[in-house]
């Protein structure tokens, strides 16, 4: 443990106080590393997103707590079963109104911090530079350490690749292949070596690649050892799931479709609705490949004022033969709470009690540690639905088609009509209908509705809408604002947070339009 203290007093050096000062110069003394273990030590410690407790939308308890909110998978809720305000709520205003400015307060008369995904990104791609490079000096004299080295580092490299994966596709435009090279990404660091520089983006191509590099690096590295029995771990199916989800975003079909085929060779299994009654995300789940962080999912949804439903929208998208549609969703009147979650719950609350959800989702999840990440889960599940999108952007449709009845088999009731028969544009809106459905409020819908919308082939853009409600006296609702994000809209990219630019100076933003509203009727 001596040896691991040294090595978290190092990495202390560049814990990242906040955005303002992300890659900052600070004094980096000589750590000591004795073996492979303490890096390993390190990398499950401070390397890996933590399985943390929820707590409705605070941003200090988990990285991107706001993607939910931007899409169309939720919408604002104002119940009646209890006479408080959730005032939590405010917290997501900018994100989930689209303001020029994300941390714009509701209103409109101050900000709050924007930084904090940005900043706990890049602190954990400092540990995972940190761990590489301290790699370099330790022993590997046996066949045990050059395994545990190689392990090790494959998956610190599929780590950073994950980061640098989901900070541009937070802060910088969709992948387009004829505009990569000039579109602007995410500023990249790949040493622990601090330079007194001012850093500036670099761009979407560069990033990319860089993931690549890093991600086959990762799959040379973790195709020679063991592979973990723990879905916390990374190993070489969650290295060749990457890749096709990478690929994928990138338009690569022929690779996207091959990776995508090299994890369903060894991880194919989907879970039954028909005769699987246990709840859908678990850490036992056959499906599951691989998983890191928590879920707060729960804790925002609540029949009370001021909280959040899963939109009806999304609700309604379901045909009552599919058995998501019960197990996904819980309903009351016009709530419609959310359910795939596995929660420990001692209440024994009938389903159809209107305390339900309150007493078996909302309050538990608050207290307890989830299984499985509502963002960084890893199943076999979008593996099916690579492989289905990019063999029907390859043209060939009659496989495409067959590998998505096989999800949908699993997925609706026995003896239904759930073969999916389209071609063309048609079987393209088909897959990507289910992905919407499969994949809902697992962090994929914003990242979905970006890449579509920069698509070769059949490109498409969603308008949304989002209602925010003010109160008096905290129950008593006064008025109703409406904040449309138009279909190619440009803030469909995220702004880069404003304690970045103040530090980083001469950093280009990216522009987003201010956000108008008009007042609907309560």
């Amino acid at each position: 443990m001596k040896t691991f203290r040294y090595i978290m007093a190092t990495i202390l050096l560049f814990q990242l106080s906040g955005c303002s000062d992300f890659l900052e110069e600070r004094s980096q003394d000589t750590y000591y590393v004795s073996s492979y273990k303490d890096l390993d030590e390190l990398l499950i410690g401070d390397c890996y997103l933590p399985v943390y407790t929820a707590s409705p939308l605070a941003d200090t308890n988990d990285m991107g707590y706001f993607i939910h909110y931007l899409a169309d998978e939720i919408e604002e809720q104002n119940g009646s079963l209890y006479s408080y305000a959730v005032n939590d709520k405010e917290t997501i205003f900018g994100y989930y109104t689209w303001q020029q400015r994300v941390g714009e307060t509701h209103n409109h008369v101050g900000y709050r911090k924007e930084s904090s995904t940005w900043t706990e990104t890049y602190r954990l791609i400092n540990v995972a530079n940190n761990i590489l490079d301290a790699l370099e000096k330790v022993d590997q004299n046996t066949e045990r350490e050059r395994l545990g080295v190689r392990r090790v580092s494959g998956e610190a490299h599929f780590l950073r690749a994950a980061y640098y994966f989901w900070l541009v596709n937070l802060y910088a435009k969709p992948y387009v292949e004829s505009t990569a090279s000039t579109d602007l990404g995410v500023p990249l660091k790949t040493i622990s070596k601090v330079n007194d520089i001012i850093y500036q983006r670099n761009t979407v191509k560069e990033v990319y690649d860089q993931i690549l590099k890093d991600l086959k690096q990762a799959e040379e590295e973790l195709s020679g050892t063991p592979e973990p029995a723990t879905p916390y771990r990374a190993n070489l199916t969650a290295v060749q799931f990457l890749i096709a989800r990478v690929y994928l975003y990138m338009q690569k079909w022929d690779l996207a479709s091959a990776y995508a085929s090299k994890v369903l060779e060894r991880r194919h299994q989907l879970v039954d609705l028909n005769s699987d009654n246990e709840p859908f995300l678990r850490k036992g789940s056959v499906e599951n490949i691989f998983s890191m962080g928590g879920a707060e999912i729960p804790a925002s949804m609540c029949n009370i004022y001021q909280s959040f439903r899963v939109s009806h929208d999304l609700y309604n998208a379901y045909r009552t033969d599919d058995i998501r549609k019960k197990r996904f969703w819980w309903t009351y009147e016009d709530f419609v709470g959310y359910t795939k979650l596995e929660v420990s719950s001692s209440s024994e609350r009938n389903p159809e009690d209107s305390y339900f959800y309150q007493d078996c989702y909302y309050y538990p999840i608050l207290k307890q540690k989830s299984s499985v990440s509502d963002k960084f889960l890893y199943r076999t599940a979008e593996a099916y639905l690579i492989k289905a999108e990019a063999e029907a952007m390859n043209g060939n449709e009659a496989e495409a088609r067959n590998i998505l009845n096989q999800l949908r088999k699993c997925r609706f009731r026995q003896g239904s009509a759930y073969e999916i028969t389209a071609s063309g544009e048609n079987l393209i809106k088909a897959i990507r209908e289910e992905r919407r459905l499969e994949l809902a409020l697992e962090g994929h819908r914003w990242f979905d509705l970006r890449r579509y919308s920069v698509c070769a082939k059949y490109p498409e853009s969603k308008e949304i809408v989002h209602d925010y409600t003010y109160y008096e006296d905290d129950t008593e609702m006064k008025e109703r604002h409406r904040f449309v994000l138009k279909a190619y809209d440009a803030a469909y990219t995220l702004p880069i947070p404003h304690e970045v630019l103040d530090f980083n100076t001469g950093m280009p933003n990216n522009e987003r339009p201010e956000r108008e509203f008009t007042i609907v009727p309560l």
